[in-house]
């Protein structure tokens, strides 16, 4: 199974790819997908360089399924605003490529590769280095993005499993007009 991670930012959006086979990852790829270059208040161009960006990298490396940070509300209101729409464009670019999308926190992909939910960026990067074998620190957006697919890889058997034990309902009080259910 090869797996992508995506890291979302307005500014700089990680991304890593990685395989997994049995209980075994490897390193295929990882970068970033900047937008620097393009004026601070284009955001629609911003969101669709985002969208390109990802779309590309899908097509180059041909994942199976994706895992993508879920944001929380920061101090400032705006740039939650503005990384959620960061957040959606890169969404909406893995599911206009038919992958399936998994979420996770920061804290759950800490926990999952460092051991420690409050992890400082540099220990991400080190433990990202040693579980893939890399010869050097990937960079931190990267980092964080090979963090979520690894954290995918490790949960995907306890998710399979999950799944074929029991059956899932909908709660439709939990529905928004076929948005997100619980």
């Amino acid at each position: 199974m090869r797996i992508i991670g995506i890291d979302p930012g307005l500014r700089t959006t990680g991304f890593g790819v990685i395989d997994k086979d049995g209980s075994n990852i490897t390193y295929v790829a990882s970068g970033t997908i900047s937008t620097k270059l393009t004026e601070t208040g284009d955001l629609p161009n911003r969101i669709k360089i985002i969208f390109e960006g990802i779309q590309e990298v899908i097509s180059r490396y041909q994942p199976d399924i994706a895992s993508v940070e879920i944001i929380f509300v920061n101090v400032n209101p705006q740039s939650t605003l503005l990384l959620g729409q960061a957040r959606g464009a890169c969404i909406a670019a893995l599911v206009s490529k038919q992958l399936p999308v998994f979420e996770y926190t920061a804290l759950q992909m800490k926990q999952a590769v460092v051991g420690y939910g409050r992890a400082q960026k540099i220990q991400i990067q080190e433990m990202v280095k040693r579980l893939l074998m890399l010869p050097v620190l990937p960079g931190m957006d990267a980092s964080d993005a090979l963090g979520l697919a690894i954290t995918h890889a490790h949960t995907s058997d306890t998710f399979s499993k999950i799944k074929s034990a029991a059956t899932t309902e909908r709660k439709y009080s939990a529905m928004y007009k076929a948005g997100r259910s619980y």
